[in-house]
């Protein structure tokens, strides 16, 4: 192999494949996979259960070829170079990587690309749709926080896609928090859904232009093929069914609080610094056009609360949250004014935009109540 490429342009794309690669007990992939054909770089990260191949441009090739270079050596490398053209080259001994530049030279180990792990397969029948990458970026990011963490239950542990003919919805949960992004644009020949972990989700959105330019998504049972701009990320998918979660998203609920996203969250921020430091409680307490958010820790004597103007006209109430989940909640939203849906104090809060405009996008947010302290 023998090729000159440009630092930064080649440091761009390990640095994306560095994300994926994690302590292992296969030694081969705590390397980069280098194979260049046809003028074109192709570079592969995997952690065995999520891989991501990049392509890169070369336009002065003198020899072609496939080997594993180590990962961090090599990045680690990179970041010291400035913009410049470097030359890689394998030597003649079959072991050894010479990187040179215009005032000196560097040598690393490289290893046979042949013992790098081949790209898991499909089956036949597989299933392919396509969806703007501006859309799918958004999607995850507004529902990749409320995945959980459990060993008990994986499923909970990535986002869900659910794809129909009325729609496409991404909804992730910790039991605690459920948000569920419609795209009501993006819809499918079937019903169809799979459940991608949070790590390749995560590695995706960062990856993923702003642009409407289409991702094509294949997958069967047991992986999911994203390919965008010459990329591949390939998630192992969670195996598992994942809950029915249309089921627990209230509707008409006949109490609803109309107010400014960021006057909640601001005024939650502080009363919360007075909250129990063991249960983060907070309550609201909601009457004609006044809400009211207190809490106390009566160990430490404080306390807080505070007033917010907003419109209410439901029932009398008073209900509990714990403040880090209402606070992640609404952080996330992208709403200017916000419309809280609720029942009575003991059923889940549904938060989703207080104006229903043409947007073919929709998030809506759960949130479950917790017992106030006497």
């Amino acid at each position: 192999m023998n090729f000159t490429v440009s630092s930064s342009e080649l440091l761009h794309s390990l640095l994306a494949g560095l994300k994926v690669i994690t302590k292992t007990t296969t030694p081969i992939l705590d390397n980069f996979l280098f194979e260049l054909r046809g003028g074109i770089l192709e570079v592969t990260a995997s952690d065995s259960e999520t891989v991501l191949k990049t392509s890169l441009q070369i336009d002065n090739v003198i020899e072609e070829g496939t080997i594993a270079v180590p990962a961090k050596i090599i990045t680690d490398s990179l970041k010291e170079f400035p913009e410049m053209p470097i030359e890689l080259k394998t030597m003649e001994d079959n072991t050894t990587l010479e990187i040179s530049w215009s005032s000196g030279v560097q040598r690393i180990p490289f290893f046979d690309g042949s013992l790098y792990p081949e790209l898991p397969p499909l089956s036949e029948d597989k299933i392919s749709v396509n969806i703007p990458a501006e859309s799918l970026c958004s999607g995850i990011g507004y529902t990749i926080y409320a995945t959980a963490d459990e060993t008990l239950r994986p499923v909970m542990n990535g986002i869900f896609f659910d794809m129909t003919e009325d729609g496409t919805s991404l909804v992730a949960s910790d039991s605690h928090k459920l948000v569920c992004f419609t795209h009501q644009g993006i819809c499918s020949e079937g019903k169809y859904s799979f459940i991608l972990p949070k790590k390749p989700a995560s590695i995706l959105r960062n990856l993923l232009p702003k642009t409407d330019d289409m991702v094509n998504i294949s997958f069967d049972g047991k992986n999911a093929y994203f390919e965008f701009d010459g990329n591949i990320l390939i998630g192992r998918l969670v195996d598992g069914t994942y809950p029915a979660y249309r089921t627990v998203i209230p509707k008409n609920n006949p109490n609803k609080l109309y107010l400014g996203r960021l006057e909640l969250l601001n005024a939650v921020k502080r009363v919360s610094v007075c909250s129990n430091q063991a249960t983060s409680s907070l309550k609201f307490s909601l009457s004609f056009n006044k809400l009211t958010i207190s809490a106390q820790d009566i160990g430490f004597a404080i306390s807080a609360h505070e007033e917010i103007p907003c419109q209410y006209d439901g029932q009398p109430m008073d209900i509990g949250f714990k403040s880090p989940f209402l606070v992640e909640i609404l952080s996330n939203l992208p709403y200017e004014d916000i419309c809280v849906e609720l029942a009575d104090p003991a059923r889940a809060a549904l938060i989703v935009s207080a104006t229903e405009d043409d947007s073919k996008e929709k998030i809506s947010s759960l949130l479950m109540p917790i017992r106030i302290p006497n």
